[in-house]
């Protein structure tokens, strides 16, 4: 397929990925947590409990009446960049895209039943061509992964969880449980990147989105090199003290930090998986239901290893010099995916207790999700969060 380039370059040919499956680009640690969440016994039923009591129709139709459609006739340019982002996705039907108007850099996906696609003002009047490519084939991994369906029902549990005191969780678990969450949502974010690069085949034009998102539209005052090196220096430099500021930083965070998000990206095009994977060898959608549950967890345990065993942290370096930390991680990384499970069963019972108790009182048991007007609930959403505890 032959699509444009950045306004004023030549257009270039970019690689169809005809079938590929969403576990092409998922991180280890994400695909390893989705493939346990797709085989949860009765997860159907949970949804519908749930729509029981929440519709996602009214996100959609806030953005219908506040933000505008893409289509071609609105907005062609962006519609003209999503066609070449889901074709080389191989995307059969496109979700909805809107755009509403906002001054920060975002993008998210929303929804259970049809998820759609929001991107702000300022990503289109500050995206070249290729940038914007690579961000809308960010979303569009999001949807083929269940992302937004497994990070809205998730945020909807956690919300009403801390709001409903019958439910059987202690608080201390409560936390932990979110932080968990948490984590999986970092992982997803760096799958989207790896889905936003196959889709723009651009490795530059990704870089700069997430300079771009780091410190503004303006990248004749930034320089590239010197942009890895804060990477380089974020992830090994320092002492025990700032690797104690970073946990606080990250740990109730949606999203790695931007420098994080471009050296994971690096590392993968680094490790030949990206060619690979443009090569033509890649996992097809027909294979989806051959997937090992215990496969991917144990790949999801092996990816925390290499990460530790990598690490320049010097709290992860001390952690290896007290012992064999690398192991115990990977272990618990294993096991925290098969206890997740069991919380999600567990979750689900409660969620269509709850939803029994709604329709015989005809009231809500829980304050429930943000208004429909805010984006950012139960919402992915890139660039950098506000300091309040709600992202958008």
């Amino acid at each position: 397929m032959t699509a444009g380039g950045t306004s004023g370059t030549p257009a270039r040919r970019r690689v169809v990925l005809g079938g590929i499956s969403s576990r092409a680009w998922e991180h280890p640690a994400d695909r390893g947590a989705l493939t346990a969440l797709r085989e949860l016994r009765g997860f159907d039923d949970v949804v519908k409990a749930f729509f029981g009591m929440w519709n996602e129709r009214g996100f959609r139709l806030s953005y219908l009446a506040a933000a505008i459609r893409v289509d071609h006739r609105q907005y062609p340019r962006v519609y003209r960049l999503y066609a070449e982002a889901g074709a080389a996705l191989d995307v059969t039907e496109l979700p909805e895209l809107f755009v509403t108007q906002s001054p920060w850099l975002t993008g998210e996906a929303i929804g259970l039943d049809r998820p759609f696609i929001v991107i702000s003002s300022a990503c289109v009047s500050q995206f070249d061509d290729d940038e914007l490519r690579f961000l809308l084939g960010h979303e569009l991994g999001h949807v083929g992964s269940g992302h937004a369906v497994y990070k809205t029902i998730l945020t909807i549990l956690t919300r009403w969880a801390a709001n409903l005191s019958w439910l059987p969780v202690g608080a201390l678990a409560l936390r932990a449980i979110i932080a968990a969450m948490l984590e999986w949502w970092r992982k997803a974010e760096l799958s989207g990147d790896r889905a936003g690069l196959l889709a723009g085949q651009d490795p530059a034009a990704a870089v700069r989105v997430l300079m771009k998102l780091a410190g503004g539209g303006d990248l004749s005052q930034i320089d590239t090199a010197a942009f890895l090196e804060q990477a380089s220096e974020y992830e090994g430099g320092g002492d025990l003290r700032d690797s104690l500021h970073k946990i606080r930083m990250t740990a109730w965070s949606t999203h790695p930090v931007p420098v994080a998000r471009t050296a994971d990206l690096r590392r993968w095009v680094d490790s030949g998986e990206y060619a690979r994977l443009l090569g033509g060898d890649y996992p097809r959608r027909e294979d989806d239901d051959l997937t090992s549950v215990s496969a991917e967890i144990k790949a999801a345990a092996e990816s925390y290893r290499e990460a530790f065993g990598r690490s320049q942290d010097p709290l992860v370096g001390l952690l290896r010099r007290l012992g064999d930390g690398a192991s115990d991680l990977g272990d618990w990384a294993g096991g925290s995916a098969g206890r997740a499970r069991s919380w999600m069963n567990a979750a689900g019972e409660a969620a269509a207790r709850a939803a029994g108790r709604t329709r015989r009182s005809g009231k809500p048991g829980a304050t429930g999700p943000a208004d429909p007007a805010d984006p950012g609930a139960g919402a992915d959403g890139d660039g950098p969060e506000p300091p309040a505890e709600e992202a958008r």
